[in-house]
């Protein structure tokens, strides 16, 4: 027997274990006390591994994997395309929210997918008989910041590449036809030469051609198929050396979530032709993921809608929630959600348990909800309540993920207004069931009809302030760098075996006052 294997049996260790509990002893043990991320520490174990070396690397499908375990909420102070954007190039995933129109929720998730791409499969072509006004006209209406396009004829055959060093103002009065490349001086490849691996045969084209900075793709009949550029080949392949690597789908694009909440006839029942044509729009632009979002996600209302959507797109994945018991999980699985989303009033914004007199604090719903994911083999998301790294390495020992909403609101990425308040610059932030949020569309999560004006529409929520803590890259380097000191406390290479080996013991308010930096004046030692 080895070392560490005997040192299981010794009598320390079955001191250790009176006192430090498996998490289906510990909950139990408190029972019926509901516990929340302060109320508990972990226990440090034997460790052989650095924090560095911990893999935070998690999937919220079989289909859809993070290589961080942190979302970033769909609110709307939260999380748009710039967020969604940073927080895929961090590893992890951004939930769009809804509170906009459909049509602007989908060019939203475009703008996530179109940021870094390899293989381009549908770029923006021209064709030869346009002027380059028109191109000018094009560009500055839908905002593109390249100016190089493919040039098709009429039967969707390449004939010609517009290079960006014509699509000039002083040229804008000439035809495409007699600016662009021919076709007979084009270098492309064949999409099925390079299908298996666009990027590495992208890599090989570039090298062997020097000074082509795009390669165009066709099929056997000529047509066009997609591009590569070779900035987006350059970015990828430095990927690999990367410590920190972005979330992308098989086809190179960025991951993107976007949330809905049930949308609904002025008759009350679920309008399933704007449903399934929304989704559909999304599916279009390739999103990885939809969240059916909703307060109290344990209804028929939620549980029809989540059906809807499995029934039309059985690939997609689907998080569904919000719920804090295991029948609610159970609700949801059956339905068709891949992931669930845990928690009801524990966000920093959120007043649910003072309004309503529900929810039930997030450790131990967690827990409760965690036993019965377990055997209907979906995934959970611990959303609300996360203050610190501490609280994430919690969640994590009983969720596959965590959603962050407070944390990041901050950011500069985050779409919140900002403004000045005695020489501090601060962000708007709001809960989702505030009335200014639902006066923006998201009334349906709390169960109210924005456009009603008979019934006064109860708050749950409130609007608050965040200071602007800088951009999310440095945000998500120390959540992350706190969640692998965490593992590494206990041992963990990955996050399977962080709540494997999760022990917890209850802490007092002594306790937790001891845990915070506690009897010193602090000092700022940043410069400005």
């Amino acid at each position: 027997m080895n070392k560490v294997a005997s040192q299981s049996t010794t009598p320390a260790a079955a001191s250790d274990a009176d006192f430090y509990l498996s998490a289906d002893e510990f909950f139990r043990a408190n029972l019926p006390a509901a516990l929340t991320f302060d109320d508990v520490s972990l226990a440090t174990l034997y460790s052989d591994i650095l924090p560095k070396e911990a893999d935070t690397s998690t999937s919220l499908s079989d289909a859809l994997h993070l290589h961080i375990p942190i979302i970033s909420s769909d609110m709307d102070t939260v999380t748009e395309s710039r967020m969604a954007i940073a927080m895929a190039l961090n590893g992890g995933l951004g939930l769009i929210h809804y509170n906009m129109p459909a049509k602007e929720q989908v060019k939203e998730v475009a703008r996530v997918k179109r940021h870094i791409h390899g293989l381009i499969q549908d770029p923006i072509t021209v064709t030869a008989d346009e002027y380059i006004g028109d191109v000018l006209a094009m560009m500055e209406e839908r905002k593109f910041t390249f100016s190089t396009f493919p040039v098709l004829d009429a039967a969707g055959k390449l004939s010609g590449l517009l290079s960006g060093n014509v699509v000039k103002e002083r040229y804008r009065t000439k035809k495409i036809a007699d600016v662009m490349t021919p076709r007979s001086q084009l270098k492309t490849e064949l999409e099925s030469a390079i299908s298996n691996d666009p990027i590495t045969a992208a890599d090989k084209f570039f090298t062997a051609n020097v000074g082509i900075n795009k390669m165009l793709v066709v099929n056997s009949n000529d047509e066009l198929r997609g591009l590569v550029t070779s900035s987006d080949v350059e970015k990828i392949t430095s990927e690999a050396k990367s410590q920190r690597k972005p979330a992308r789908d098989a086809d190179f694009r960025l991951v993107v979530g976007a949330a809905l909440s049930p949308i609904r006839k002025p008759t009350g029942e679920l309008d399933h032709d704007t449903i399934i044509e929304h989704v559909g729009h999304l599916v279009d632009e390739h999103i990885d993921t939809v969240a059916v979002s909703s307060a109290h996600a344990h209804t028929s209302g939620v549980g029809e809608m989540v059906k809807i959507v499995r029934d039309t797109f059985p690939e997609l994945t689907i998080i569904a929630g919000n719920v804090t018991s295991g029948s609610g999980v159970e609700f949801l699985a059956d339905c068709g959600a891949n992931a669930i989303k845990i928690g009801q009033g524990p966000g920093s914004i959120c007043t649910t348990r003072i309004v309503a007199g529900v929810g039930i604090p997030q450790l131990t719903a967690l827990y409760v909800a965690s036993q019965t994911a377990k055997a209907k083999g979906v995934r959970l998301i611990a959303d609300g309540g996360i203050n610190k790294s501490g609280d994430i390495v919690k969640a994590l020992t009983l969720a596959d993920a965590v959603i962050c909403g407070g944390l990041l609101a901050g950011c500069r990425e985050s779409p919140g207004e900002i403004m000045e308040i005695s020489g501090k610059i601060y962000k708007s932030y709001r809960g989702m069931g505030s009335l200014a949020a639902m006066k923006d569309g998201s009334a349906a999560r709390y169960g109210h009809d924005k456009n009603d004006k008979v019934r006064k529409i109860t708050a749950e929520g409130i609007e608050a302030l965040k200071e602007v803590s800088g951009y999310a890259d440095d945000v998500l380097a120390n959540l992350i760098g706190g969640v692998q000191s965490g593992m590494g406390y206990l041992g963990a290479s990955t996050l399977e075996q962080l709540r494997a080996k999760a022990r917890y013991i209850r802490v007092s308010p002594a306790g937790q006052k001891e845990a915070a930096p506690h009897d010193v004046v602090e000092v700022s030692t940043r410069k400005n």
